[in-house]
């Protein structure tokens, strides 16, 4: 429920709570930790039970969406997920005061919430990203496509202007090669990690020359089995793709809470 009427400061503004995710009751916060706005204020718990809801204060009129929010939205939940399990709540999250977190949200959602918590326990969200290089995987399309490298070597070192139509259409093509590309080699490594994750669910790219954009759910105490199968892809993939693998992260991708409307 969005805050319509909040908590009041000696100052006279008007307060709401924003609301990061559902914790377990015994989570210890890092006194230091800061939330959303300017100035953030200090991140704290509420609690109701076996479960707690991660939360700050901000000013009603605060507005949210800046790189900075978003920064401490998965910086905080990020903190967490190495330590206790995480439920995300989608960014934006807010309701009027502190009764209305364990009202509306804490005590309204008490059983999922803690049979969420129990199914995620031990586990974490991972990301794979991999890029091609851009130089390599073009060598690559045009070895395997005798037609786009006849249509790249005619219009190789002629006036663009020219040879408009031309680049349109091999930049077409290349752009379609590269989607089959990435179908595969997202593919490829989600079966090379099938054996170490829980889940998995791709991402949309986020870059023309993304090789693979993939969210994995595992059990921490497995992170060196991912480590090492995303160490055996960049081997097979040195000079074609640099690939990273990201996390402990809030499982952002395997969660789905109810949030305050």
């Amino acid at each position: 429920m969005t805050a319509e009427t909040g908590t009041e400061t000696e100052t006279g503004t008007e307060t709401a709570i924003y609301v990061y995710g559902i914790l377990p009751a015994d989570v210890e916060i890092d006194g230091d930790a800061r939330g959303v706005g300017d100035p953030p204020s200090a991140v704290t718990t509420v609690h109701s039970g076996p479960i707690a809801a991660l939360v700050s204060e901000i000013p009603q009129d605060t507005p949210l969406g800046r790189p900075e929010d978003l920064s401490a939205y998965a910086r905080l939940l990020d903190a967490a997920a190495t330590e206790v399990p995480v439920l995300p709540l989608r960014f934006g999250a807010v309701v009027a005061d502190e009764r209305a977190v364990v009202d509306e949200l804490l005590d309204a959602n008490r059983d999922d919430f803690t049979a969420a918590l129990d199914e995620l326990e031990g586990k974490a969200e991972y990301l794979v990203r991999a890029r091609y290089d851009e130089g390599a995987i073009l060598r690559e399309i045009l070895s395997e496509n005798d037609g786009m490298a006849q249509l790249a070597d005619a219009i190789r070192g002629k006036p663009k202007d020219a040879t408009r139509n031309e680049r349109m259409t091999l930049g077409e093509q290349i752009t379609q090669a590269i989607e089959a590309k990435r179908a595969v080699d997202t593919q490829r490594t989600a079966d090379a990690l099938a054996d170490s994750v829980v889940e998995l669910a791709p991402r949309q790219p986020t870059h023309d020359e993304e090789a693979v954009h993939l969210a994995v759910l595992a059990e921490t105490d497995r992170q060196g089995d991912l480590e090492a199968a995303i160490s055996e892809l960049a081997k097979d993939w040195e000079g074609r793709v640099e690939v990273r693998l990201l996390g402990p992260l809030a499982a952002y991708d395997f969660v789905v809470t109810r949030t305050p409307e």
